[in-house]
């Protein structure tokens, strides 16, 4: 299928940079905010970009009747008392870049930079800011020309926004900083910008309270998250599925009707996927002939990925209200003529989203490890050899495939402790409850990487099991000698080990397994297992 008519979907493949994503300050999908993270350009607004300048004169014309604005005509967090003169005004906004900008360790990957840059974006274009339209088109110019900002991965607390991060994101906008480009040069702020046609800018009241308060590096990483996690779960039903054939299992409690009678919407669409993707199938049972209820790794699977599939679809929704949300502080009404102070703040709703997903995405990573280690066990895999492997003994097989995927399973458990219970004061006690939704939302791309290869390892085993049982199948002589052995998978799961074996070949003898764990892996990301890819 060419890339263009590819289904846009809750839950399609990795977006590809076919276009521009415009931005207007309207909500953006999780899939608009990949697609620029993967190299989109973007395109401002008109109409928003003049409402912008509307939103600037009016806190320009507040400024000159002499209001009181925290972050213009006072000093920041704790310091809300101290007075600024107003010709000290853009010492201010220069010093907090300055002073914010104190993040540390390695820099962020590129497509969370270019995600949360987007994001930024698209906020302060909903006109409630004051920021004047000319740091928005530097900002563009440096996503459009692939010069980002080296942002540090530790630093923000997920209130007051994500600040640290922030301000070394747009230090760069004044001449300092430092940014790379999309070859890995390095280079310092005024050059990044003249590369892209900009003098270093001087701010102007409120821009840099503007441009660091913001939940937009937690809400760009939410974004990529939730979208990794929306194709991790399709891909998770699919590759069960090919393991309950290589087990012979008993499909009947994917029946519609069982299912509705716990009508939980995740379930009913994993069962779904279960009945669609064995369909045809002369490996799976329909009935009680084999065994009368199989272990609940097989059993339960909608009612485990069916779970994992709602924490999903409730962490996309709180991202994606995000992603076209006001998150500055103050804001600028301008229809009021008035500016008003909020805790918009503030992450909370993003870490809770971001640690419940880890919670699920870790069990998803639990139970696939379950069904890997029955495939690897003859005294549970209904006569396949020991770890799959031909002349066990000679050869170990998947052995430690399933160490590693018991290893990043480990991992994924560790990372599932809530991040946003941990509130630690700061700012002199201003600033005395804060979310820590940064950290969250950080590990949460950890773990999804951690969950695509347990998936991996298990597509890979169940595959090697299928064709283990058939006669002749994967150049391994004649089967195993199973009654069954000339029985056919479903035609789903027939299309996804063609795909896997486009790029994995079977393992009739030990090698260097690495690489097909790392290229199932990418199969697995990307999408590419899931039907409407592989038409």
């Amino acid at each position: 299928m060419p890339a263009a008519a590819r289904p846009s979907s809750e839950h399609s493949a990795i977006a590809t940079p076919a276009s521009a994503v415009r931005l207007s300050g309207d909500p953006l999908t999780a899939e608009q905010v990949e697609a620029i993270a993967h190299g989109a350009a973007v395109e401002l607004d008109g109409g928003a970009l003049e409402r912008v300048d509307e939103a600037h004169r009016a806190l320009a014309a507040l400024i000159d009747a002499g209001t009181e604005i925290y972050g213009v005509t006072t000093g920041l967090g704790a310091l809300v008392s101290t007075g600024v003169r107003p010709e000290r005004a853009a010492d201010l906004q220069l010093n907090l870049l300055r002073s914010h900008a104190a993040g540390a360790g390695d820099p962020l990957p590129r497509d969370a930079v270019r995600a949360a840059l987007a994001v930024r974006i698209n906020g302060l274009l909903k006109a409630a800011s004051g920021i004047r339209r000319e740091p928005l088109q530097v900002i563009a110019d440096l996503l459009n020309s692939d010069i980002l900002p080296l942002v540090p991965r530790t630093g923000s607390l997920g209130a007051s926004g994500d600040l640290a991060p922030s301000a070394h994101a747009f230090l760069v906008l004044v001449g300092e900083g430092v940014a790379q480009a999309a070859d890995g040069e390095t280079l310092d702020g005024a050059t990044a910008l003249a590369r892209c046609g900009h003098a270093p800018l001087r701010l102007a009241p409120k821009e840099g309270l503007a441009l660091t308060n913001g939940t937009h590096f937690m809400s760009g990483i939410g974004a990529l998250a939730v979208a990794a996690s929306g194709r991790l779960i399709e891909a998770a039903d699919r590759i069960a599925a090919t393991t309950i054939e290589a087990l012979g299992g008993v499909t009947a409690a994917f029946d519609a009707d069982l299912n509705a009678l716990r009508p939980l919407v995740g379930q009913q669409r994993s069962a779904a996927i279960l009945r669609e993707a064995l369909e045809g199938s002369m490996r799976a049972t329909t009935d009680d002939s084999g065994a009368l209820q199989d272990a609940y790794s097989l059993r339960c699977v909608p009612q485990v990925h069916g779970a994992t599939r709602d924490v999903i679809t409730h962490a996309r929704r709180v991202v994606e209200i995000e992603l076209g949300s006001v998150t500055d502080n103050p804001v600028v009404l301008a229809d009021h003529e008035e500016v008003a102070s909020t805790g918009n703040f503030h992450g909370q709703p993003l870490a809770f989203a971001a640690d419940f997903c880890a919670i699920a995405l870790a069990d998803l990573a639990s139970i696939s490890e379950r069904r890997t280690d029955r495939l690897m066990d003859p005294a549970r895999s209904q006569g396949l050899p020991a770890f799959l492997a031909v002349e066990a003994g000679i050869n170990s097989g998947f052995m430690l495939a399933h160490y590693t995927a018991a290893a990043a399973v480990n991992r994924l458990r560790t990372h599932a402790t809530p991040t946003s219970i941990d509130s630690i004061s700061t700012s002199g006690g201003q600033e005395d409850h804060v979310s820590m939704g940064w950290n969250g939302c950080r590990k949460l791309r950890t773990s999804i990487d951690d969950v695509a290869r347990v998936l991996a390892i298990e597509i890979l085993c169940a595959a090697q099991a299928l064709e283990l049982r058939r006669e002749g199948a994967g150049g391994f002589g004649p089967g195993i000698g199973h009654p069954e052995a000339g029985l056919r998978p479903s035609p789903e799961t027939e299309a996804v080990i063609a795909r896997l074996r486009a790029e994995v070949p079977a393992l009739p003898s030990d090698r260097f397994l690495a690489p097909d764990l790392a290229a199932a892996e990418r199969l697995v990301r990307s999408g590419a297992l899931l039907p409407e890819w592989m038409e």
